[in-house]
């Protein structure tokens, strides 16, 4: 793979992975644009590996707060337990469900349509919460303290959704914690913290499976470059995104997935 390519799919990886657009599904149809096979293994795997370096991204940005929560693991702190179960129980749908379709999914899903079908779907879902909580009297919880291992596990179930490339493991952990009463930032934050063993599961499932391939098509230098552009992008991507998020919310993210869909669309049709 040419470092510029590998570049350019770390800056789309680093870009999307937190937004709720959907990385997979940009990936796809970067790819796809850039002229690279919609059936090429190796790219398919590349495309899941580079997700390491926003996965440390998130390590960066959190790292007094998850020093603080380990401290507490081991002083018997009840919030740092009951935020590691949280994290657990959230994890363990998708984890199943994961193995169980990952052949299937990559057979039939990763492409252009199916991306830009489900890109469209997951905005007009995104615009009817954001409405729908705006009519709700109850004020939504603000703070990781008000995730419960029960919200935490109506965020896993709808994390499984995002097994359809274009849907966006953002977007589905996010809403279905806004939908379990949380705040969008909250929501958000905890999202980012189920996307630790998550998006390492999927990586070194991924990475040791398809290392030869990855080895002979990609090269150790494109793997370092996209790892290390998609580090920095979403690095800087993820404080941007949270301020973003508690001022404006999600309705903006909503209606630029049904353009961009829209257009995927178009393009796919001529």
């Amino acid at each position: 793979m040419p470092p510029i390519i590998a570049a350019l799919l770390g800056i789309v990886e680093g870009i999307t992975e937190y937004l709720p657009v959907s990385s997979t599904g940009h990936l796809i149809l970067a790819g796809h644009f850039l002229g690279l096979a919609d059936e090429d293994a190796a790219v398919k795997s590349f495309e899941i590996v580079i997700q390491l370096g926003s996965l440390l991204a998130v390590v960066a940005h959190y790292r007094a707060l998850l020093v603080e929560r380990v401290r507490g693991l081991f002083a018997r702190d009840e919030a740092a337990w009951r935020l590691l179960a949280s994290i657990a129980v959230a994890f363990l749908p998708v984890a199943v469900l994961g193995l169980l379709l990952a052949k299937t999914i990559k057979a039939h899903l990763f492409a252009p349509l199916p991306v830009a079908i489900a890109l469209a779907t997951g905005g007009v879902l995104m615009i009817a919460v954001e409405r729908l909580r705006a009519r709700r009297a109850a004020p939504a919880l603000d703070g990781l303290d008000h995730v419960t291992p029960r919200r935490a596990l109506a965020v896993g179930l709808g994390q499984c959704l995002s097994l359809i490339p274009g849907t966006s493991r953002s977007m589905c952990t996010i809403v279905s914690g806004q939908l379990a009463g949380l705040s969008t930032g909250t929501a958000a934050e905890f999202s980012f913290l189920v996307a630790l063993p998550t998006l390492g599961a999927a990586t070194l499932y991924e990475g040791w499976k398809a290392r030869h391939v990855l080895g002979a098509s990609v090269g150790g230098a494109g793997l370092a470059i996209g790892l290390v552009v998609s580090f920095f992008v979403a690095w800087g991507v993820i404080a941007t995104f949270l301020s973003y998020l508690r001022r404006r919310g999600l309705e903006p993210f909503g209606w630029y997935r049904i353009v961009f869909g829209a257009l995927v669309l178009w393009s796919l049709s001529r």
